[in-house]
């Protein structure tokens, strides 16, 4: 059901690879409260995904930027400003790698080239885009920057790995460049700690199925879906939410305040 609660805004979505990311299902979902937005995404993860399907499906443009190049980013909002007439009211950051993970190093045993390349991928990236979109002064007040983020950035899930530390510095950002965008151009930042989610991404983490099975099991209302947490970013790129910003918002069914659930406890019982 639709509700119009994005009639007339305009943004940038990043990160949609194919019909299992969380930014599709954004991109879908805004499309649907009356939003337009431009699609982006590296020029590598475009040739890998079906991101053309997604534009006419949603009457959309795609401008391809590397969101750890800064010159790319400046273009990006640059053009989206030009396609889209104005300045913007959203930004979805849906990236993140792990060289280290795809690779199949452990967390003891980094290659540090690939770490720093997947903390420029997965956490800086948000700072370069929030600075281009800063000095070109390209957010309308009331705006929303939202990003997805992961719990294992405050707790330990060993198979998770270098990523843990991204999403940590992601966090971080999120804050630090919220109170400038608020203070100064009454924009909101805020990260969305999303439950596991069998995007093509997530799937690459070891022992995904397991983990996912299990945080079913630890929290009451069940794992939050892909679609789920494309409704949850729509209300925070909305009127309704404007007074919530450098915020770490949990939606994750109810795992992130669980101890142990009864399901949990039965099934270790002798």
């Amino acid at each position: 059901m639709a509700y119009n609660l994005l009639k007339g805004k305009k943004g940038i979505i990043f990160g949609a690879l194919d019909e299992n990311s969380i930014a599709w299902k954004t991109a879908e979902r805004v499309h649907e409260e009356g939003g337009t937005f431009v699609l982006t995404n590296a020029p590598i993860a475009m040739r890998m995904g079906q991101i053309n399907k997604l534009a006419e499906k949603t009457g959309s443009q795609i401008v391809p930027a590397d969101a750890t190049n800064e010159e790319d980013l400046n273009t990006l909002v640059t053009k989206s400003m030009e396609i889209l007439g104005g300045k913007l009211d959203f930004v979805l950051h849906s990236i993140g790698m792990s060289v280290n993970v795809r690779k199949g190093r452990l967390y003891t045993d980094e290659k540090y080239d690939f770490t720093a390349k997947g903390w420029d991928v997965s956490a800086l990236s948000f700072h370069k885009v929030m600075q281009s979109l800063y000095k070109a002064d390209a957010m309308n007040e009331w705006g929303s920057i939202v990003a997805l983020t992961y719990m294992a950035a405050q707790r330990t899930f060993p198979d998770y790995n270098d990523m843990a530390d991204n999403k940590a510095y992601l966090e971080s950002v999120a804050r630090s460049f919220g109170y400038f965008f608020g203070k100064e151009k009454k924009v909101r930042v805020n990260t969305i700690s999303q439950s596991p989610t069998p995007t093509t991404a997530g799937q690459g983490v070891k022992g995904f199925g397991a983990f996912i099975n299990y945080a079913e099991k630890m929290s009451p209302l069940g794992n939050a879906t892909a679609q789920d947490c494309a409704d949850y970013t729509v209300s925070l790129f909305s009127d309704l939410t404007k007074k919530v910003t450098m915020q770490n918002l949990f939606h994750d069914g109810g795992f992130s305040n669980t101890g142990v659930s009864q399901e949990v406890i039965e099934h270790f019982e002798d």
